[in-house]
C-alpha cells in the first residue's frame, strides 16, 4: 500500500482563506487524482512549483505546453504528460476566466459543498478522485 500524501508532505499549509495554499492543493491534488504513482505526483509538483516557481493561476497559465511536458518529464510523470500538461493550462485559463484565479471566489461563489464540488468536476481533468484528494484537506478550511 502508497502512503498517503499529504499537503504537510508538500510544505503547504493550508488555512482559512489562504489562496496561494488552496491553489498550490488543487495544483497537487489535480497531479495525483491520474493513475499514477503518489511519488511521481509529488515530484511533479515540487517540480512545476517550487523548482519552476508556477505557483498561481497566472503563472501557470503563462507555461506553454513545450514547457510544461518537460516538467512533467523532469518528474518522471510521463505517462499522460502531454494531457495533463494541456488540462493543467486549462484548468488555469478557466480558473482564472470564471473565478478571478481564485479557489476562494469559486468556494463563496458555491451554495454548499455539493456544489462546490461539482464546480470543480467542470474543470476538464478533475474528476471524483481529485476532488476526493483536494477535500480530503481543503475541507477543513473550506468548511
Amino acid at each position: 500500500m502508497t502512503k498517503t500524501i499529504t499537503a504537510h508532505d508538500l510544505d503547504i499549509a493550508l488555512e482559512h482563506g489562504d489562496e496561494a495554499a488552496l491553489f498550490k492543493w488543487l495544483l497537487a491534488s489535480f497531479l495525483m487524482g491520474k493513475r499514477i504513482s503518489a511519488s511521481i505526483a509529488a515530484e511533479a509538483y515540487r517540480v512545476i512549483v517550487i523548482k519552476h516557481q508556477r505557483d498561481t493561476p497566472r503563472k501557470l497559465a503563462n507555461c506553454s505546453h513545450r514547457e510544461l511536458v518537460a516538467m512533467l518529464g523532469e518528474a518522471r510523470y510521463s505517462r499522460y504528460d502531454e494531457s495533463t500538461a494541456e488540462r493543467l493550462v486549462l484548468l488555469a485559463h478557466q480558473l482564472h476566466d470564471e473565478y478571478g484565479g481564485k479557489v476562494t471566489t469559486l468556494h463563496a461563489q458555491s451554495a454548499d459543498r455539493h456544489e462546490f464540488e461539482q464546480r470543480l468536476q467542470a474543470f476538464k481533468g478533475i474528476g471524483p478522485k481529485t476532488v476526493e484528494i483536494f477535500m480530503r484537506e481543503a475541507a477543513k478550511v473550506l468548511y
